[in-house]
């Protein structure tokens, strides 16, 4: 097989299993260096750790060690794709390739990692988000057009959740634009409350504010906890998920304890606030949030097409 065929092969492999997202490539460049090191074909039993629920070998340092070889020092995932759940399977789709291309000869693995570099080169190179102010449009619809783009592309991309990171980020800055940054800790999307015991997604003075595009029960669940804490829960969503957050908390016998708030007024009404009502103030506000919203991304991210471009 010629390079040209491999790197055919390669691409095709890539699009119909969707292996161009931070945690697919994670995975295929760890394979690949195991391959180098041991050979083909690959043995997927072999490729689990003891316990079977994670990829062996798979991690940050794993990661950036080939990365590093490279000249690229930007972190591809601050895991390395390990705690992914999708991560086994990827391996067993991607050694499955791999294995097949022995029927064809001698795999030149590392034209099969340079095909992955590029890939990397390629995702960190990613579009941002756009926005551009229209004196003739509302603060609302320029909050809602970015949420479209996230939308948009999370469709095309399928397991990563920009709406939600867009909207958690957003958020952020513009607090951070209220209250001057250091108030508060920012983190990552992926880092949910349960997971680290933070009491909402923001915790400022005795308000915990918690940010989600599906209110489900457990985010009531995690309000009623805050109560509990002698805390004022602050419920963000999106304008789909009013109903539901109401009614989920009436349901749960708190509904006159949470504010609930819908997620582009939350946002343009402060904006209006920050700008003193006036033109300029408003061009300087949304600038000094996007501004704010992509040193947030940034520090916690490995994204950086999350990151937005700001047309005036």
């Amino acid at each position: 097989m010629t390079t040209e065929e491999l790197n055919k092969a390669l691409a095709a492999f890539t699009r119909e299993n969707k292996f161009a997202r931070k945690g697919p490539l994670c995975v295929a460049i760890v394979l690949t260096q195991q391959a180098k090191a041991s050979g083909l074909p690959l043995d997927p039993a072999n490729l689990l750790t003891e316990q079977g629920g994670q990829v062996l070998g798979l991690g940050k340092g794993a990661v950036q060690a080939v990365l590093n070889r490279h000249g690229i020092a930007r972190v591809l995932a601050a895991e390395g794709g390990r705690t992914s759940r999708g991560s086994i399977g990827n391996m067993r789709e991607y050694v499955g390739f791999l294995n097949s291309l022995t029927d064809t000869g001698v795999v030149d693995l590392d034209a099969v990692e340079s095909f992955w570099i590029a890939r990397v080169h390629e995702f960190f190179a990613a579009k941002p988000f756009k926005i551009r102010l229209d004196a003739s449009r509302s603060l609302r619809t320029v909050v809602r057009d970015v949420l479209l783009q996230a939308e948009e592309r999370q469709k095309n991309t399928p397991g990563m959740y920009y709406v939600g990171g867009v909207m958690q980020h957003l958020i952020g800055a513009k607090l951070d634009c209220a209250l001057g940054a250091g108030q508060f800790e920012h983190n990552s999307f992926s880092t949910s409350d349960a997971q680290t015991g933070r009491a909402g997604d923001f915790f400022v003075g005795d308000v915990a504010i918690h940010v989600t595009t599906s209110p489900g029960e457990a985010v009531i669940e995690r309000c009623r906890d805050n109560l509990n804490d002698g805390f004022r829960p602050v419920l963000v969503t999106m304008q789909r998920g009013l109903t539901v957050a109401e009614a989920l908390a009436d349901n749960a016998g708190i509904a006159d304890r949470i504010d609930v708030f819908e997620v582009e007024q939350f946002i343009a009404l402060n904006l209006y606030e920050l700008g003193k009502f006036a033109a300029e103030g408003r061009r300087v506000a949304v600038a000094d949030l996007v501004n704010r919203y992509n040193e947030i991304v940034e520090d916690v991210e490995t994204d950086p097409s999350m990151k937005i471009d700001f047309k005036q």
